[in-house]
């Protein structure tokens, strides 16, 4: 137990005197040295290579290259000392790197020194020059090829365009309704073609971006100009659902006017007092459609207040003799004539008929019935009262100088209203300018 305390004694007492008998490892700090020195490798105690010839072999080594300019290599017990100038960082280290590869070498100090460059050395634009030069040489066989299938792309997109048409001449509802589907084909094949020159050229994931991006500004332009995307929109269903055509009567909101024609933004309404009235087509879109040449055959309604002591029956008789008899009132659907109410000691007969709005005014029309109406009454003895139960003096106008015309002068131009303000639109320029989309 003493022996062993004593032992261990002995070893702590010698262990700074070991430690003082190790040397130091190698450090060079050379105040000119850019790099910080490595470690030197395995030191051999007896080198193969003097100190001489490795410098002389390092130093022919450099000359070689003619990346250096005055390379000097000094070695001294197997530490190389590399001293020159040089133009280029990866020179410099592919020297330190060489010297230390060398047999025998136990560390470097490299003082190679970097050259600055003159303002006015134009070799690095000049070799810039020559690999942009080489780089487009090497890539023109590709750019020539992809500007082959972008051409191609283009005709195959005009001949799909076309054939779509071609398609749809039979089925089309609108012009502009083939025009945008066609053209959307065509779109889809020049894209796809864009798409396969980018994956030729590796770009799959930039063409992807970029048709992304496209997508993207499509949407911020659609929010910027919202106006002008949601009329366009509204054409595009206009001309798929076609609520009514060109030369049609048609009532949105409170405006009522002949259609003249639709273009991307609005829809064109002159008015029965023959003004122009622009729409927009979100307007028309989201509102309630009147349609009012949907149906050729238009009714009109007129009344009148005959005495409680005057037959009903007798008027209605009247009535339907006068406009059956009518040539422009229809017989399919029938004239009505019946008492709708009792009102100031009077009853209230009404007159409904039907007639062809495109071939008839019913406005005249409507005038010349009053008229006969009027006359016959009379004739028979009814007694047509005012609105304040205030007997007509019969010696107003007497039957007898009542026309029994169908139509007088003043009612025998009965052009339908359509002809007339086709007519006053002819004369005034339209609006709105662009292709009538409503064109067949």
């Amino acid at each position: 137990m003493i022996r062993g305390v004593v032992f261990l004694a002995l070893i702590l007492l010698a262990i700074p005197d070991l430690a003082m008998a190790v040397p130091s490892p190698l450090v060079l700090t050379p105040q000119d040295s850019e790099e910080r020195p490595d470690p030197p490798g395995v030191v051999g105690i007896v080198p193969e290579a003097s100190d001489e010839a490795i410098a002389a072999r390092l130093t022919g080594i450099l000359v070689a290259t003619g990346w250096y300019e005055e390379p000097a290599v000094t070695v001294d017990e197997g530490v190389v000392f590399l001293h020159g100038y040089v133009r280029l960082p990866a020179h410099r280290q592919w020297a330190g790197d060489l010297a230390r590869s060398t047999q025998d070498v136990v560390a470097v100090v490299n003082h190679l020194q970097f050259i600055e460059p003159s303002i006015w050395d134009l070799s690095p634009a000049i070799s810039g020059l020559r690999q942009l030069g080489s780089v487009a040489l090497r890539s023109l066989p590709y750019a020539l090829f992809s500007l082959f299938i972008l051409a191609l792309a283009w005709q195959l997109g005009v001949q799909v365009v076309r054939l779509l048409r071609w398609a749809t001449r039979n089925r089309r509802k609108n012009v502009l309704l083939t025009d945008v589907f066609a053209r959307g084909g065509g779109v889809l094949v020049f894209v796809a073609g864009l798409y396969s020159v980018f994956h030729m050229a590796g770009l799959t994931n930039i063409a992807l971006a970029i048709l992304g991006g496209t997508g993207l500004a499509g949407i911020a332009l659609g929010i910027a100009f919202r106006d002008i995307t949601e009329n366009f929109l509204a054409s595009l269903f206009l001309s798929a659902q076609n609520p009514f055509r060109t030369g049609d009567l048609i009532e949105v909101g409170a405006t009522r006017g002949f259609v003249q024609s639709m273009t991307t933004r609005a829809t064109v309404l002159m008015t029965l007092d023959g003004n122009h009235v622009q729409i927009p087509n979100a307007t028309i879109y989201k509102s309630d459609i009147t349609n009012l040449s949907a149906n050729p055959n238009d009714r009109m309604e007129f009344c009148v207040m005959i005495s409680l002591n005057d037959p009903i029956a007798d008027v209605q008789e009247i009535g339907l003799a006068l406009m059956t008899g009518h040539p422009a009132v229809l017989d399919d659907p029938e004239p009505w004539v019946f008492a709708e109410e009792i009102r100031n000691a009077a009853v209230l007969i009404k007159f409904s008929f039907w007639f062809d709005s495109r071939q008839i005014n019913g406005l005249q029309l409507r005038s010349a019935l009053i008229r006969l109406t009027k006359r016959a009454l009379m004739e028979a003895g009814i007694t047509i009262q005012a609105e304040q139960s205030q007997l007509l003096e019969q010696t107003v106008v007497r039957p007898a100088q009542e026309s029994a015309e169908a139509m007088t002068a003043s009612e025998a131009a009965t052009r339908p209203q359509s002809e007339v303000i086709r007519q006053q639109a002819a004369q005034a320029p339209t609006p709105e300018q662009g292709e009538n989309l409503l064109d067949q």
